[in-house]
């Protein structure tokens, strides 16, 4: 039964894969296709049901050798945000950015940078999936979410955590502001041991580029479930609020939620 999920499970991102090369989808571009939109409905069904059922909740994602790191790992999504109070972090080695965690906790907190590195850390040298069908490897370093959910001691109706980020994909319409990019998982990815928030990448801090000062890494999804330029947890009992009420930006887009590999 393993493997013959797993085949189907194979064939669907071929699908995709396939329409991301016609711009239909992917991490760059929007998914209103039908057949798309069909097609990750069927994959999130898929996936979650054989990783809850058949791998566990704990299971871990494969982690690689110093020698498997891709010479070049390309970035995904945003790549150069031009919200201004972002840039001005940027333009002085964010020294003055803080981590918002707030929401359903009892202990609501801003981190610095160094508090965070100050924190235990987990390194993991991963493989980054896209739905555009290209993969890279590569070392990230950070502090593990659980972490700092532990920390600001989560509320017993919480159920998803929400990230706030700093770049705004869509261009503002007249007058309006952009919106900025959020995503959100639930508990049981948020307290995977493999769930981190990156600071680092591949020995050395995360570049623009990449998502700095911080990106999540949750390890078992697709990567435009991994947030980058993080600037705000918010732990919720339900989405509806926010966007257009699917749970992310991409989910907005017509993505599915879970986007479990």
């Amino acid at each position: 039964m393993r493997d013959h999920d797993q085949s189907r499970r194979g064939l669907i991102k071929g699908a995709l894969a396939s329409l991301g090369g016609l711009g239909l989808a992917g991490c760059d571009g929007g998914a209103n296709n039908p057949l798309v939109q069909k097609l990750f409905a069927l994959e999130e069904m898929l996936t979650f049901r054989t990783q809850s059922a058949i791998l566990g909740p704990d299971s871990l994602a494969r982690e690689y050798t110093e020698s498997d790191i891709s010479r070049f790992f390309k970035p995904n999504g945003s790549k150069d945000p031009q919200d201004e109070s972002y840039k001005a972090l940027a333009a002085d080695g964010f020294k003055d950015y803080r981590l918002a965690v707030d929401g359903l906790v009892e202990r609501p907190a801003h981190y610095s940078l160094a508090e965070l590195r100050a924190m235990p850390s987990r390194t993991q040298i991963t493989r980054h999936d896209c739905v555009e069908g290209w993969s890279c490897i590569g070392k990230w370093s950070g502090v593990r979410l659980s972490h700092i959910l532990d920390a600001a001691g989560v509320k017993p109706a919480a159920r998803y955590v929400v990230f706030h980020c700093a770049d705004t994909p869509d261009e503002a319409s007249f007058g309006e502001e952009p919106a900025h990019f959020y995503g959100s998982i639930d508990f049981q990815a948020a307290r995977h041991e493999q769930t981190i928030l990156a600071y680092d990448f591949n020995g050395a801090p995360l570049e623009v580029p990449h998502g700095a000062p911080l990106r999540l890494r949750v390890e078992r999804q697709l990567g435009y479930k991994m947030s980058k330029y993080v600037m705000r947890i918010e732990v919720v009992d339900s989405f509806a609020h926010l966007g257009d009420g699917h749970g992310g930006y991409w989910e907005d887009n017509g993505y599915t939620w879970y986007a479990g590999v």
